[in-house]
């Protein structure tokens, strides 16, 4: 992977650190991120060992260990993990380091959350296997990715100009073709809608509608 990617994302998630983190409270608790550990209950039973990969300030880390999981957050930003170090607790510790070349071992851990972070990644390709790698059989990965609807996915579009931007925004349908590919099996899946887009507008609509209306996507993906 090559070492300017990483150098520029951590500058960059540093720099967006201390904003960040006014803000991931109200996210994961009313906003765009409020329906992602209600998912992630839904499918790994409590008490099981899990890797939150792109932590961030460790809020999201945070709700899964008082929801009854031993969880371990990683991020590149030392920003981030400085401000997630001071949720430590019991069952919750924060490394620093790359999600795409962690130092965990085989078979680490029974589930993984990564949301937003695998855009951020040089090689998506590679890091979906290193968390393989990490994963036991039969353990789950909660992955979410922007959907086109996101701000955020402003982020890659210097590449269009022929820039070297450190964003891989990608169709969830991409996301779910490199995991077929890899061997994962897809065992659920929900969108996050922007206000004024309710469950009653999409009910009816096909799924590639559904995602094209998304402001994100989460897959519940299982190691085979």
């Amino acid at each position: 992977m090559d070492t300017s990617w990483k150098q520029k994302a951590e500058q960059a998630w540093d720099e967006k650190a201390k904003d960040w983190h006014k803000r991931s409270k109200d996210m994961w608790e009313s906003g765009s991120r409020k329906s992602i550990i209600p998912l992630f209950t839904k499918f790994v039973p409590k008490g099981l060992t899990v890797c939150d990969l792109g932590c961030g300030d460790g809020y999201g880390s945070y709700l899964l260990s008082i929801n009854g999981y031993d969880v371990i957050g990683i991020d590149l930003s030392h920003e981030m993990v400085d401000l997630a170090k001071k949720r430590e607790r019991d069952g919750l510790r924060f490394v620093q380091g790359d999600i795409g070349k962690t130092p965990f071992k085989d078979d680490s851990f029974d589930a993984l959350l990564a949301i937003n972070s695998i855009e951020w990644t040089e090689s998506p390709n590679e890091v979906l296997q290193e968390w393989r790698r990490l994963l036991k059989t039969e353990g789950y990965l909660v992955v979410g990715i922007l959907g086109p609807t996101a701000h955020p996915r402003t982020n890659s579009f210097g590449r269009l100009l022929g820039e070297k931007v450190i964003c891989n925004t990608m169709m969830p349908w991409e996301l779910e073709r490199l995991a077929t590919l890899q061997g994962w099996k897809k065992v659920g899946e929900a969108g996050v809608y922007k206000r004024g887009v309710t469950e009653a507008l999409v009910s009816h609509l096909p799924l590639e509608l559904k995602q094209a209306l998304t402001f994100m996507w989460l897959f519940v993906l299982q190691k085979l």
